[in-house]
């Protein structure tokens, strides 16, 4: 199997080519890479890519700026193979990657989702560990070594607290391009469309092996989002429609889950007193509401 992988650039160059050579590093030649440059303002990406000897990496440029989730849509349309793959363009590959997925497929043919092990890094190639990463690792992500997950138990988990890592997953091709992402939830597509396709009855399997780094920046747009107040606003609604969306089916213990959303609660807490600092009034208003709102 040829694992397709794509990368939807818009961002810093250098961290955009050794996301390249980490696909390049690959143990497994099993694999195709194409680079969909979402309109980028530094041409010198694009002559640098053209001139590519790889038959197996491409470089294709938006005529127009589509934003992110327009882009991996595109990402999407062009996939022909069986798995896809949409790689962050400021992450990295660890060279056992497409090893790593290829034996799950192998073992699971079925599976919608393929979750890797993965470290978080920052801006700078540094294996860190913050809060938030702790609590995935230690709280919320399986014990017990390679799970699988399927419909209300896959919902019931991820809306627990969400500890995948969107870049470095692997998705069945069909299922994205039958289940598409919801409008109007930017800041979280990743998780509602993750749910909806638990709820249309997907598999998800984690497997522990370390394949991946997954870049947190200092300064990244979620951070922005959590002290405007944008990101719990979204995550705030997504949760009420995903209540209503178990209650209808019957999955009474996700539709709880969905309605504590326990764990985004306390991450409003140890948010909090950096909303306070930033001294953004929607911001506080929306943090305060996601502590206590019903």
């Amino acid at each position: 199997m040829t694992l397709q992988i794509f990368v939807p650039f818009w961002g810093d160059p250098d961290l955009l080519f050794a996301a390249i050579d980490s696909v390049r590093a690959q143990r497994s030649p099993d694999w195709e890479l194409t680079i969909i440059d979402d309109c980028y303002p530094d041409a010198s990406v694009g002559e640098r890519l053209r001139a590519e000897p790889d038959p197996r990496i491409t470089y294709l440029r938006n005529e127009t700026n589509l934003g992110i989730t327009e882009n991996y849509r595109e990402a999407i349309r062009r996939a022909s193979g069986s798995y896809i793959t949409i790689l962050g363009c400021d992450d990295l590959l660890h060279p056992n990657y497409v090893d790593v997925i290829s034996d799950v497929i192998e073992r699971h043919p079925d599976v919608d989702v393929i979750q890797p092990g993965a470290e978080v890094i920052d801006e700078h190639g540094k294996v860190i560990r913050p809060l938030a990463d702790r609590v995935k690792r230690g709280v919320l992500t399986p014990r017990g070594g390679e799970t699988v997950l399927t419909g209300e138990q896959m919902a019931t988990s991820l809306l627990r607290g969400d500890w995948l890592y969107w870049p470095s997953l692997t998705f069945r091709t069909e299922t994205l391009q039958r289940i598409d992402f919801r409008e109007g939830l930017p800041i979280i597509q990743d998780l509602a469309l993750l749910i909806d396709i638990a709820f249309d009855g997907g598999s998800l399997v984690y497997t522990p092996t370390l394949a991946f780094s997954y870049r947190r920046h200092g300064s990244s747009a979620s951070q922005k989002t959590l002290m405007d107040g944008r990101r719990f606003r979204d995550e705030r609604e997504y949760y009420r429609t995903a209540r209503e969306l178990a209650t209808d089916r019957g999955w009474r213990r996700t539709a709880r889950v969905a309605r504590v959303r326990l764990m985004g609660r306390l991450h409003a807490v140890t948010e909090l007193p950096g909303v306070l600092r930033h001294g953004d009034r929607a911001g506080l208003k929306s943090t305060l509401a996601h502590i206590f709102a019903v």
